[in-house]
C-alpha cells in the first residue's frame, strides 16, 4: 500500500492565494508604470525602478518557504528544482536592490560592472541546475542516447548563440583593461543561452509525460526564462550604447520575467499525484 504524502499535493486556497497576490502585485506595478509614462518624472521613476523588485520578492519567498517544502524541500527532486529558481529570483532581488542603492540613496550611475552583477549574473547558475532538475523531475532522460535528442541539444544553443553575437557581440570591442566586464558581456548571453537551450529541451521531451501534463508547467516556465534572456540582453544591449533609462521598458521587462517565474513556481505547486516518487 502506497503511504499518502498529503504535503506533496497543496490546498486550492493556497495555492489561489499566492496566485492572487502574484497577479494584484504585477497589475499594479504595471498600472504604476503606465501612470509614469505620462505624469513621471526622473525621481519617480527611480522609486518605480527600484519597487518592481517586490514581484520576485514574493515569487522567490513563496517558492522557498511555502512551495518547495510542500515537495518536501530538498528531499526531493522538485523541491530542489524549485528552490533553486526561488533563489535565482532572490539573487536577482539582491541586484535590484543594490542597483537602486548606487540611484536613489547615492545618486550616482551604477557602474558596470558592480556588486549588482552579483545577484544579476549570480542568478543564472541557480536557474540553469533548477532547468535540469525540472528534467529529472520530469522523469525525462537527457542522456542524449537519440540522435534527434542530439540533434536538439546542438543546434538550440548554437542558434541562441548566434543571434546573440550577430546581434549584440558582432562589433564588440574588447578592452582587455576592463577583464571582468569582457567575462560579464560575453557570459551573461552564453549562461543564459545554456538555461533557455536546456528549458526547450525539456519542453520538447516531455510532450508525452503525464499526458502532457509536464509539459503545459513547463511552458511558463520556458517562457519566463526567455523574458529574462531578453531583459538581460536588452539591458547590455542599452548600456553598451548608453541608452539605458531606469524605469523605461527594459525595467518593465525585467518586471515581466519576475512575474511569469513566479507564476511559473505556484503552477509548479501540483503536477503530481499522490502516488509520485520523488527522490
Amino acid at each position: 500500500m502506497i503511504k499518502k504524502q498529503e504535503n506533496r499535493i497543496p490546498s486550492i486556497s493556497l495555492k489561489s492565494f499566492l496566485t492572487a497576490v502574484t497577479f494584484i502585485l504585477f497589475a499594479a506595478l504595471t498600472i504604476w508604470w503606465i501612470m509614469l509614462l505620462f505624469l513621471g518624472n526622473e525621481e519617480q521613476n527611480l522609486i518605480w525602478a527600484a519597487s518592481y523588485q517586490a514581484v520576485a520578492l514574493w515569487g522567490g519567498i513563496s517558492g522557498l518557504f511555502i512551495i518547495s517544502r510542500l515537495w518536501g524541500g530538498l528531499k526531493s527532486v522538485m523541491g530542489r528544482a524549485i528552490t533553486y529558481f526561488s533563489l535565482g529570483l532572490l539573487f536577482q532581488v539582491f541586484g535590484q536592490s543594490v542597483f537602486s542603492f548606487y540611484n536613489i540613496t547615492l545618486h550616482i550611475q551604477i557602474p558596470y560592472p558592480s556588486f549588482a552583477d552579483i545577484g544579476f549574473f549570480g542568478s543564472i547558475p541557480f536557474y540553469i541546475y533548477g532547468t535540469v532538475l525540472l528534467g529529472k523531475a520530469s522523469r525525462i532522460s537527457i542522456s542524449l542516447k537519440s540522435f534527434r535528442n542530439k540533434l536538439q541539444a546542438i543546434v538550440i544553443p548554437l542558434l541562441l548563440l548566434v543571434i546573440s553575437y550577430v546581434s549584440f557581440l558582432l562589433d564588440y570591442q574588447v578592452d582587455f583593461s576592463n577583464k571582468l566586464r569582457i567575462l560579464l558581456d560575453f557570459g551573461y548571453p552564453i549562461g543564459q543561452a545554456i538555461y533557455v537551450s536546456i528549458a526547450i529541451l525539456v519542453y520538447i521531451l516531455s510532450r508525452n509525460i503525464l499526458g502532457g501534463i509536464m509539459k503545459n508547467k513547463i511552458i511558463l516556465v520556458l517562457i519566463a526564462l526567455v523574458v529574462q534572456y531578453v531583459a538581460d540582453y536588452n539591458f547590455l544591449y542599452q548600456n553598451l550604447r548608453g541608452t539605458w533609462i531606469n524605469g523605461g521598458y527594459g525595467d518593465y521587462i525585467y518586471l515581466f520575467s519576475y512575474f511569469v517565474m513566479s507564476l511559473a513556481l505556484v503552477r509548479l505547486m501540483g503536477i503530481f499525484s499522490e502516488n509520485s516518487e520523488m527522490s
